[in-house]
């Protein structure tokens, strides 16, 4: 019976872009010249899964080309190669390349030959140029160094308890060792335990293993590569003892059918063990970054799941309760029923916040990317930055995940090309010359606040306003705050650069990132201090399947406002109304001037029970960096809403951003408040040119 292998290939692809984030993260960190051994191990085991994965399903291409980066990090895992930036660079490169070779793979299009082949090239001239001879010795003397080479490995093997139940044998293991040369073999009975402590599933034996002959290192690689979780390992080259030094006798052999010829006196050598760990920490290593956020699928903690299975049969037992009341029902049980309802009102909404929670991943999805982009372009700009995060654990829906990567990399890109100063302008400022910035998460209120910090220039002021003033998007005589300026750099085609760049200055992004941050159902606002810095602060709700809302009346429709949009709820007197020309209603709330939005007259209804300002109610709302005032018959009360497409089952509705439906069964819209002031403003545009 043959299998189809296809069925695996989605987890292939999940589990290899895991690798690849775990390598990207291992070479970003790393230090030349330095090397942390658990750092490079975790590198190379990333590659080396990818590589047997690709070969396995079949991803020939992909395996010939990891292989050769393999290549290059065990030799800097065993020491036989310096940790250079420019070996770090070429990784980094290279990690680009394999993932773009498994997104095409994954989606079934062509590979980037040029581009592949050039990488690859650049592997192996790295190889070439910079190889050593793959055992130290101590040069001290040439006569030394020409009597030292290598005549085998020195091998000590573990097996830890386990290895039996994963399905592998060692002595399948010394099988294969013995075919690639003459094996002796000398087995450690230490750990034997007593007879009535043998457990017959568990392994106790270990073996001391010298392998004598010419065999490559990596063909040791690929005999441990099944086993090397479950095992400890130690893995020495043999050297030819130099003259001088005494003889050292052999390891009697226990199966003279393994080895029994003799051979010239052997040392190991001491420079350069490869220690691996135990098999429980190399996969928590393995499992440092969790699932992707995007894609078709998501990884669920296991607690979750439990909680899950926990609320689903409470439901059930008060389902059950309620059953049997029903079946023979009278007026002196009503309490019970009472009671009962109340339980299930209660499970329910548990069941619900449980369901959420697995819907919910941690932000490191979104700023994992930082580190590569901050370190490429700091580069690419001649810049000194450090990149600083905080609150990463912080959860959030899966879907706000993936759709707030993009806005956070343009701000990011914005805060390292106009926000930090080069080295020289920062040194005459009194600042040190690497600048900082500072990416954090943290729950507030219900909503996910999201800040962009940086310690650079901050917001030149007079410069904006002169932009906007030739661009006409003020007056020359204006009485803007500067909060309200800095608020222009969101204006479609707005740019203060001087020159165009690859990384910015066209003036094609900031709106985006509002219109994209406002699509979410949060908002962005702009903080600047002259000098010191300036800081983009990003509020988002943490889920966008469930709303908390603020349920208004007008007339007999029934619309929800989004919580996280509103301010407070005030009552008009006739006296603080203005009316400016052309421009519809405005009111005085603390020294700031608002406009009015008569939710009637936007959307046409005409049975509002509140046509005089003073006879409803005034909902104070914010959105595209401004404040208004809607105006409704009256608020009913606050609930949390599913909410549901409008544009998928009916089409877009200008002002609404999505519909739910109420207890009693009617349907109610929600409002889009960013796209309500908008309208409001083409509205107000179109009466003032009418007026003209």
């Amino acid at each position: 019976m043959s299998i189809d292998m296809a069925q695996f290939h989605q987890v292939f692809f999940e589990e290899s872009f895991e690798g690849l984030e775990l390598m990207e993260s291992g070479l970003l960190n790393m230090d030349p010249g330095s090397v942390d051994d658990d750092e490079i191990n975790a590198i190379f085991r990333a590659a080396h899964s990818i590589k047997g994965g690709s070969g396995t399903f079949g991803f020939n291409e992909i395996a010939a080309f990891t292989h050769v980066m393999e290549t290059l990090l065990d030799e800097m895992r065993d020491g036989r190669r310096p940790v250079t930036s420019e070996a770090v660079d070429l990784l980094l490169q290279s990690v680009d390349v394999l993932r773009d070779m498994l997104a095409a793979a994954r989606d079934g299009e062509a590979l980037d030959q040029e581009r592949i082949e050039a990488a690859q090239g650049e592997l192996e001239r790295l190889l070439h140029a910079g190889a050593q001879a793959s055992v130290p010795v101590d040069t001290a003397s040439p006569e030394a160094a020409a009597e030292a080479r290598c005549l085998g490995w020195h091998i000590v093997f573990r097996p830890l308890p386990q290895m039996f139940r994963t399905g592998n044998d060692p002595l399948r293991i010394i099988r294969e060792l013995a075919e690639l040369g003459e094996l002796r073999v000398e087995a450690d009975l230490s750990a034997l335990p007593a007879l009535a402590a043998y457990e017959p599933e568990d392994s106790y034996l270990s073996w001391d293993l010298r392998l004598l002959g010419e065999t490559a290192r990596e063909a040791l690689d690929d005999i441990f590569a099944w086993v090397e979780d479950d095992c400890e390992l130690l893995v020495m080259p043999l050297l030819e003892e130099a003259v001088s030094a005494p003889p050292v006798a052999a390891p009697v052999a226990p199966e003279p059918a393994v080895g029994a010829a003799a051979a010239p006196p052997l040392q190991a050598a001491p420079p350069v063990p490869e220690r691996r760990s135990s098999g429980d920490r190399r996969k928590s290593e393995r499992r440092k970054a969790a699932a992707s956020g995007g894609g078709g699928s998501i990884r669920v903690d296991i607690g979750k799941i439990d909680n899950l299975i926990n609320m689903v049969g409470e439901l059930v037992i008060t389902q059950s309760m309620l059953s049997l009341l029903g079946e023979d029902f009278s007026m002196d049980k009503l309490e019970r029923l009472n009671a009962g309802l109340e339980q299930l009102d209660r499970h329910t909404r548990e069941l619900q916040e449980s369901i959420m929670q697995v819907r919910m991943l941690p932000i490191s999805f979104s700023f994992s990317r930082f580190p590569r982009l901050v370190h490429d372009l700091s580069a690419k700009l001649g810049k000194q930055i450090e990149l600083r995060m905080s609150g990463e654990n912080t959860e959030v829906d899966k879907t706000v995940i993936e759709k707030i990567g993009d806005p956070l990399v343009h701000l990011v890109r914005n805060s390292l090309d106009h926000g930090i100063e080069m080295p020289a302008e920062r040194r005459a400022s009194g600042k040190p010359e690497c600048g900082v910035i500072s990416l954090s998460a943290e729950h507030k209120g219900g909503n996910i606040v999201i800040e962009i910090r940086d310690d650079g220039k901050g917001l030149d002021r007079d410069r904006i306003e002169r932009k906007a003033i030739d661009k006409g998007l003020i007056e020359a005589q204006h009485n803007l705050s500067d909060k309200q300026i800095y608020e222009l750099i969101f204006q479609p085609g707005f740019s203060t650069a001087e020159q165009v760049s690859d990384v910015s200055g066209r003036g094609v992004g900031m709106d985006v990132v509002r219109k994209n941050i406002n699509d979410l159902g949060g908002n962005i606002e702009i903080e600047s201090d002259p000098g010191q810095g300036s800081a983009i602060i990003i509020r988002l709700p943490l889920t966008l399947a469930i709303l908390d809302g603020q349920t208004v009346r007008v007339g007999d429709e029934t619309y929800i406002v989004p919580l996280v949009s509103i301010v407070e709820s005030i009552q008009l007197k006739g006296r603080q109304v203005k009316r400016v020309a052309g421009r519809g209603e405005t009111f005085k709330l603390r020294e700031e001037y608002l406009p009015i939005l008569r939710l009637h007259q936007l959307f046409g209804i005409e049975d509002a029970r509140a046509r005089e300002l003073d006879e409803g109610l005034l909902v104070v709302v914010e959105g595209e960096g401004g404040h208004c005032g809607l105006f409704v018959d009256d608020l009913l009360g606050q609930q949390q809403v599913v909410i549901k497409s409008l544009e998928a089952n009916y089409q877009k509705v200008p002002g609404i951003s999505g519909a739910t439906i109420l207890g009693d069964g009617s349907v109610a819209l929600i409002l889009d408040v960013p796209d309500l002031m908008r309208l409001a403003g083409q509205l107000d545009a179109q009466q003032l040119r009418q007026s003209a």
